[in-house]
């Protein structure tokens, strides 16, 4: 029998086949911001017009598309480019005369900043959007931080007590960020890797399938990720509530491990934390007696044992379901799950197997078992953010730029983002009309 591969409405392969030009098409037609535009010229009012805002706004996305790392190098991009100065709006009369001068762009941007809820409202409805075109958008979601490196100067040590202005040279805004990796190597050995910059923070929520941006928040580089990931799922709360009622697990590396945090996907979400989890057991033991049963341990893991009554032997229970209505986890006797023999099984009072309560211990318990397949094969899922965070340093240029201050880093990582999600609402709008079933292809 042939193998039918995984199905997806959404792809990024479709996008990556597409010309500059046409990915640049799709933004502009899909990306719903109307709203600002008119907000932006009725604040320009009856002034001169020799660069139309519509125009200037076109042209900076053009500079997200195009990858440029500096409004400079846009303009001589717009300058040789006659096609893509008429498909942002310039007067194709005016020739190189249409382009705007940096000063144009400043006043853009600073108006930008200033108008940054509006701008941040077209990423929500971009993702409603997405939401009613995929209808199993956001059931698998996937947190995590991304370290963003300036090339500015810091502060300077004898300076830090005074009040510094922005010179742009200097990033007042940015300070030190720190993460440590640990590991284990296959001798049994262990690992440590520190990883230090000075700069900000991303923090991002996608969709694990179809790896598209459902929330984020930029702060400075010392910022908590667990802190920051209780807000930002307040934060998606807040504004799309359909993916949070949609979302069955969440999935996040170590960094997250917080019992707060775990509570709360599960206690007012119902969402399942698949969460990498840190041995925080001090003493050196490896397991712990579970609560009332005499010959079952469970070690920081959630890898749930039996003992032998007769030989102490000590064998691996076998996950048997999640009881959402008794909050507990079933564990079933390995001799009569795998057939293995056990010398003990009459004197033992596991054979019918148990019932652990996730209040035993909420953070080594979650309603999916860490001990389970399906936990594995869902926390594999996370990588899909990273997979995001590679695109926004290969193609949309953080892994080298030239930003300086918060607000501005907040509003470059809001179109970043935004030009993302309305490629994808293009793609999938151009297939309305089709069959169905023809337009699913194999990711």
């Amino acid at each position: 029998m042939a193998i039918i591969p995984q199905q997806r409405l959404f792809g990024w392969r479709e996008i990556d086949e597409l010309g500059d030009l046409e990915r640049l098409v799709l933004v502009l037609e899909y990306l719903p911001d109307e709203e600002l535009i008119q907000k932006l010229e009725r604040e320009r009012g009856h002034g001169r017009n020799d660069y139309p805002v519509r125009a200037v706004w076109n042209s900076i996305l053009a500079g997200v598309v195009f990858q440029h790392t500096s409004v400079e190098s846009l303009r001589r991009e717009l300058k040789r480019n006659a096609q893509l100065r008429e498909l942002c709006g310039f007067d194709p009369a005016r020739g190189e005369d249409a382009v705007p001068p940096s000063y144009v762009y400043s006043r853009m941007l600073v108006k930008l900043m200033q108008h940054a809820d509006e701008v941040e409202k077209i990423f929500t409805r971009l993702v409603d959007e997405i939401s009613t075109l995929l209808p199993d958008f956001g059931r698998v979601l996937a947190l995590d931080s991304k370290a963003i490196n300036s090339l500015a100067r810091g502060k300077k040590r004898d300076e830090e007590e005074k009040v510094q202005r922005p010179d742009g040279r200097r990033d007042t805004d940015a300070d030190f960020g720190k993460k440590t990796y640990r590991g284990r190597r296959k001798d049994g050995t262990l690992w440590e890797k520190v990883v230090s910059w000075f700069g900000y923070k991303l923090h991002l929520i996608v969709d694990a399938v179809y790896e598209l941006p459902v929330g984020f928040t930029v702060t400075r580089a010392s910022a908590s990720d667990v802190k920051e990931g209780h807000k930002l799922i307040e934060r998606v709360v807040e504004q799309n509530p359909e993916i949070i009622d949609r979302c069955e697990a969440l999935a996040a590396d170590k960094a997250y491990d917080d019992i707060k945090l775990t509570m709360k996907l599960w206690d007012e979400y119902q969402i399942k934390p698949v969460i990498d989890i840190r041995n925080m057991w001090q003493d050196g033991e490896e397991t712990r007696l579970v609560t009332g049963k005499g010959n079952i341990v469970y070690d920081y893991c959630g890898t749930v044992y039996c003992h032998c009554p007769e030989t102490n032997k000590r064998r691996e229970m076998a996950f048997g379901g999640f009881e959402k209505d008794r909050g507990t986890l079933k564990y079933r006797c390995p001799a009569r799950h795998y057939g293995v023999k056990c010398r003990g099984m009459e004197q033992c009072s596991a054979t019918g197997g148990v019932r652990i309560p996730l209040a035993e211990d909420r953070r080594v318990f979650t309603p999916l078992a860490r001990s389970s397949y399906k936990w594995k094969t869902t926390y594999k899922k996370r990588t899909a953010v990273e997979r995001v965070n590679a695109r926004l340093d290969e193609v949309y240029g953080f892994e080298k730029h030239f930003i300086r201050g918060l607000k501005k880093m907040k509003l470059r990582c809001a179109l970043a983002l935004m030009v993302m999600l309305a490629m994808a609402v293009g793609r999938l709008r151009q297939k309305q009309g089709i069959n169905l079933r023809s337009l699913v292809k194999a990711a």
